[in-house]
């Protein structure tokens, strides 16, 4: 601990001696812990920590299996079954996203709101900050209206009031009585739960005829618990068990389903898996070019050094005892620069996040833990041993004779080899990464030139929550479809609007099965083909800019008094009518309980997203007159009821001029969940452009490093050979073969990096290919290009000292020593 302690003292007084190298030193370590410091937070919260509830590895997410989709949603008196018939699960719970309006508070103003099981919180472990949970008989049709309220709306609406239990709260005109009130630390983010839900109310008490009906999903998904000793293996054979008595008991519409398990965490981190562990090896390479740009700093400044180890050799130390000095002097640098990154890191983080929010799940988790903490200290302390070790080496093999006698410079050929190595090493690292994102940029670029089948210029999209429709009918439901669009038509601004309902691009989807009139109706429901379907009115084609392609759109004329008439996309009828007009034929719609004659097709449209719809299972679309769909159904699309508007400016300019529209319509009318057609394509992209941003920001730090590494390099090479340049001048030599020599040490050296890290590139790229868009992993014109932008970058780093080797004085140089 002495020998230890001394060594210490004496690293801190030869970094003060020389600042100007340790800030360098400390800023270039900096920069690349700070940026493995921050992905890893990243990776931590998302993929590494467990999950906040008791037990988290025993949590698992269940959905239905269908023929078209491996992940479906799950009809509730399938739900009531399992929970009835499973062996495996100690709770299960079912659970389903919506919104409600709530009045009696001030303005109306719509709150999102989860449909839970009674057991959905006691399965997660979660307590009430006051009052409880709901008792399994309030999880019944009939029960009186309870309601759990979140903290951020008891802060909002109550001021945190304890006496907030037994009030009630109004939604949808229904008085619920308030029981309960959520941590604020609760989330539990899927496909079907929000991230900041207010309310929460029994899904049981929803009597809606559509959500009791065993083939429909209504969009309702499930939560389980492993029972003590059961494998998550061992669960899944039984609920494949139990799937399959499903299907033999209810053969119309279970055959040929099944039941789904995925571990909780998994579904909930869902596909940004594959981008962080490619960014967390992209940053890896960031900081081993950080610690061999200190590597050769070390080297250069280890010069100036030799004689003052090679005279404590001579003097009995031990060339261990000269190694441990160095590395410590190198540990001293990574600490400091781990401290200093991890300040910098923590700034990163915040960015980064409030950069892309949306790309990234469980972003609530990611913060500077102890676990980041350490992985600091161990990236710190690695990092000083790795850029220490060959200077020390490289120091302590020093001839100690020749050092002596030549004034230090005896180990120079060994330093010189090792600094040229460093910079190849730099460059190929740096090349990968730039094949990196050069990849994935030109990805992006690629999606953003796909069609999406219609024009999201200047095309708003809102919900639009209205009175409660409980009393209301169907004659009463349309008519107020028609005073919305009267009113909406007249908005200043607007070029055009619709209303629509089911489902919407990149937003939500509904599906239903069917199949065409003259073939037989197949055996169950899993036997049929499913459609998305749009319930529209007229003006939807000339909003979206959908074009159509044969026949005629839904008109005014289609009533609820006319026959039913569907239009088809041209990949329905692509699909469904090969080699044959669609036109006059007639589709049979299961769970609609209706036939509809197909009047005309329009273009296909990309509900899914620009890089995934090919991939997607059900592309076949048809579209509906919204008041002339069945009137079991209007309630349900007037409580899902969405507009699209294109504007003649700025969508968002027109929203005062909407609202006061919709006030004529209804006083209780809220406009929601406003978004630009533009950012819904912009967030289905988001884990790109995220991956995208971060690894264009490492390929920068990269070649930067990479540029003053070569740079430092060569400077040092022509202060090196300083005397000789001035005697080559001297006996004649024009300045521009100098010039030519220097810059062809440095292009020599980048042209064996670039060599390298093509070969290296072309073999890790392919591991990022599933993350590719219309471009291959092996890209010829990307690794080309980001071949030569490194070279040209190379040799512009090498310009400044080959351009000052140019002008030395020969008479200088030769008295230089």
């Amino acid at each position: 601990m002495t020998t230890l302690l001394t060594d210490l003292r004496y690293g801190l007084r030869m970094l003060a001696k020389n600042p100007g190298f340790a800030v360098v030193a400390i800023l270039t370590l900096a920069l690349g812990i700070a940026a493995n410091t921050a992905l890893f937070s990243v990776v931590n919260g998302v993929l590494l920590n467990p999950l906040p509830y008791a037990q988290p590895d025993r949590l698992v997410a269940l959905y239905s299996r269908t023929a078209e989709s491996p992940r479906w949603s799950i009809s509730y008196p399938n739900f009531l079954d399992w929970v009835r018939e499973n062996h495996s699960f100690s709770a299960l719970a079912a659970f389903r996203g919506t919104g409600f309006t709530l009045t009696g508070t001030g303005e109306p103003e719509r709150v999102s709101a989860e449909m839970v099981s009674a057991s959905f919180f006691p399965l997660l472990d979660v307590r009430p900050v006051i009052g409880r949970t709901f008792l399994p008989e309030e999880d019944q049709v009939g029960a009186g209206p309870v309601v759990l309220i979140s903290s951020a709306l008891w802060n909002r609406k109550f001021g945190a009031a304890p006496d907030v239990l037994g009030k009630s709260l109004t939604l949808n005109d229904v008085a619920y009585t308030i029981v309960g009130v959520i941590p604020a630390d609760f989330h539990f983010t899927s496909f079907n739960f929000g991230a900041n839900q207010d309310v929460f109310v029994p899904i049981g008490q929803w009597n809606d005829p559509t959500f009791r009906d065993r083939r429909v999903g209504m969009g309702m998904d499930a939560v389980g618990r492993l029972k003590p000793g059961v494998s998550f293996e061992q669960a899944k054979a039984d609920m494949d068990a139990l799937g399959q008595h499903l299907a033999e008991q209810y053969p119309d519409v279970n055959k040929g389903t099944g039941i789904v398990l995925i571990r909780l965490k998994q579904d909930l981190v869902g596909d940004i898996r594959p981008y962080l562990l490619v960014l967390l090896a992209a940053v890896g390479f960031v900081l081993l070019i950080a610690c061999v740009n200190v590597a050769n700093l070390l080297l250069a400044r280890s010069a100036a050094r030799t004689h003052e180890f090679a005279i404590r050799t001579a003097l009995g130390a031990n060339p261990r005892r000269v190694v441990r000095q160095l590395l410590t002097e190198s540990v001293l640098l990574a600490l400091a620069g781990g401290g200093l990154g991890l300040l910098m890191a923590s700034w990163g983080v915040r960015a980064a996040l409030g950069m892309l929010p949306e790309a990234v799940p469980r972003a609530e988790d990611i913060h500077l833990d102890g676990h980041v903490l350490w992985f600091t200290l161990a990236a710190s302390m690695l990092a000083g041993l790795l850029f220490g070790l060959a200077p020390a080496v490289t120091t302590a093999r020093a001839d100690v004779h020749e050092t002596l006698k030549e004034g230090g410079r005896g180990a120079s050929g060994t330093r010189h080899r090792a600094q040229r190595a460093f910079v190849v090493v730099e460059m190929a690292l740096a090349l990968v990464l730039l094949a990196g994102a050069g990849l994935m940029i030109r990805s992006l670029t690629n999606l953003w030139k796909v069609d999406p089948g219609f024009n999201p210029h200047h095309l708003l999209t809102f919900s639009v929550s209205l009175p409660a429709a409980a009393g209301a009918t169907p004659a009463s439901i349309r008519g107020t479809f028609k005073a919305m669009q009267d009113q909406l038509a007249g908005v200043p601004g607007v070029q055009a609007m619709s209303l629509t309902a089911a489902s919407m691009p990149m937003h939500g989807d509904s599906e239903v099965p069917f199949w065409l009139e003259g073939q037989p109706k197949p055996a169950s429901q899993s036997d049929m083909r499913g459609t998305l379907f749009y319930a529209v009115d007229p003006r939807y084609l000339q909003v979206m800019g959908i074009p159509l392609l044969r026949g005629r759109f839904v008109s005014t004329t289609d009533t609820d008094h006319s026959p039913l008439v569907t239009v088809i996309d041209e990949r329905f009828a692509q699909l469904y009518f090969a080699h044959q007009d669609p036109i006059g034929k007639r589709i049979n719609f299961d769970i609609l309980n209706v036939s509809a004659e197909v009047v005309g097709v329009v273009g296909h449209v990309k509900q899914w997203g620009l890089d995934t719809d090919t991939t997607e299972a059900i592309q076949a679309e048809c579209y509906f007159q919204i008041t002339q769909f069945p009137d079991q159904f209007q309630p349900m699309l007037y409580s899902f009821m969405r507009v699209v508007a294109r504007t003649t400016a700025s969508p968002l300019a027109q929203l005062g001029s909407i609202r006061h529209a919709l006030g004529q319509v209804s006083t209780q009318a809220v406009m929601y969940d406003l978004e630009e057609m533009d950012t819904i394509i912009t967030n289905s992209l988001a884990a790109r452009r995220f991956a995208m941003i971060l690894l264009a920001i490492f390929a920068g730090l990269a070649v930067a490093m990479s540029c003053v590494g070569i740079y430092g390099v060569i400077a040092y090479l022509v202060g090196q050979r300083t005397h000789e340049i001035g005697v080559r001048m001297a006996l004649g030599a024009e300045r521009w073969r100098v010039l030519e020599m220097v810059l062809g040490q440095g292009v020599t050296m980048a042209l064996v990096g670039v060599a390298i890290g093509l070969a290296a590139a072309a073999g890790l790229t392919r591991l990022m290919a599933r993350l590719l868009f219309g471009v291959s992993a092996q890209d010829p014109i990307t690794l080309g290009g980001v071949a030569i932008l490194l070279v040209l970058v190379a040799l512009a780093a090498c310009y400044i000292p080959a351009r000052r080797a140019t002008k030395v004085d020969p008479m200088v140089a030769l008295r230089y020593e």
